[in-house]
């Protein structure tokens, strides 16, 4: 049965946290706010969010909380560091908290960090989503639940306002495999696309152009309607998902991979090109700007 829920707490005020926080206060929710960029705070309380000074603040007054931070380390610390979860629970006398993780982790240490936490009152839903910002703020963002079937049963209200799709994985860690295989899946569809378009301008096409017929082709793909503008006007100054987020989802990838004796060979090439990205200072353009890293492979 689901809790009984008004206040929720959002941690990571990003554009993921911001495009959470959104769906939450459409669905009638207060919503609590922090972020350690002031300039962040500043702008999720445009949108209606109430930004507090602490994560413990915020984790304090708020049964449910929504991690939205970069990584698997940025998480443990929201739950375990100073000022987090554990210190709001244990200092300040509150009853159990749920942490609703929405950030692509790695699944071995975020099911080995609901172990740890779980006996300290803080109770981890993993809730990664497949989507981009923007398709979450719509509504169209699909979430990935992990954890104990009757503690997400209990975050529902909240899920269900953040994701009206969802599916449930089973135990902590398995949300965030799910998240990474799909992410892998997604992300060659994007490279692809943004080869095709950098083969067809090189061929003369237009490429917005060619978008059109490639849409209509059977070479379709999601990634087209997404991206395929972004690619072929080569504007990425506006991001969905940034290039350092999916660099560091694929460097994920691989190391799961890696350790379950697998080799990802295109997975590697994408990140090599998420990585010349970086290094031409692209880190915070949309993911689209792929393009441009493949644009730079010619033949000497």
């Amino acid at each position: 049965m689901g809790l009984v829920v008004t206040r929720v707490g959002v941690i990571g005020a990003g554009l993921m946290g911001t495009a959470v926080a959104g769906r939450l206060l459409e669905a009638g929710f207060e919503v609590l706010a922090y972020d350690v960029d002031a300039n962040k705070r500043d702008a999720i309380a445009r949108i209606g969010a109430k930004a507090q000074a602490t994560p413990s603040v915020v984790i304090a007054a708020a049964a449910v909380n929504v991690i939205c931070v970069f990584d698997t380390g940025q998480v443990e610390d929201v739950i375990e560091g100073p000022n987090g979860g554990l210190d709001a629970i244990a200092q300040g006398g509150t009853a159990e908290r749920i942490f609703v993780v929405t950030s692509t982790c790695d699944p071995d240490r975020l099911a080995a960090l609901a172990g740890r936490v779980q006996d300290q009152g803080a109770q981890i839903v993993e809730f990664p989503i497949s989507g981009t910002s923007r398709q979450v703020a719509r509504g169209e963002g699909v979430g990935l639940a992990g954890g104990d079937a009757e503690l997400v049963g209990r975050a529902a209200p909240v899920l269900e306002a953040i994701c009206p799709r969802r599916h449930y994985l089973g135990p902590v860690g398995n949300g965030s495999r799910a998240k990474l295989a799909v992410n892998l899946v997604l992300g060659l569809n994007r490279a692809a696309l943004a080869e095709g378009l950098v083969f067809a301008s090189r061929l003369g096409l237009d490429p917005v152009a060619f978008l059109e017929v490639a849409r209509g082709s059977a070479a379709y793909s999601q990634a087209m309607d997404v991206k395929g503008e972004l690619m072929a006007k080569r504007t990425y100054d506006r991001p969905q998902s940034r290039i350092d987020q999916s660099l560091k989802d694929f460097l994920l990838m691989l190391e799961q991979a890696r350790a379950r004796g697998q080799e990802l060979p295109f997975a590697t090439v994408y990140a090599q090109m998420m990585e010349d990205c970086i290094a031409h200072g692209e880190a915070g353009w949309d993911n689209a700007a792929i393009a441009e890293a493949i644009a730079r492979r010619t033949l000497s």
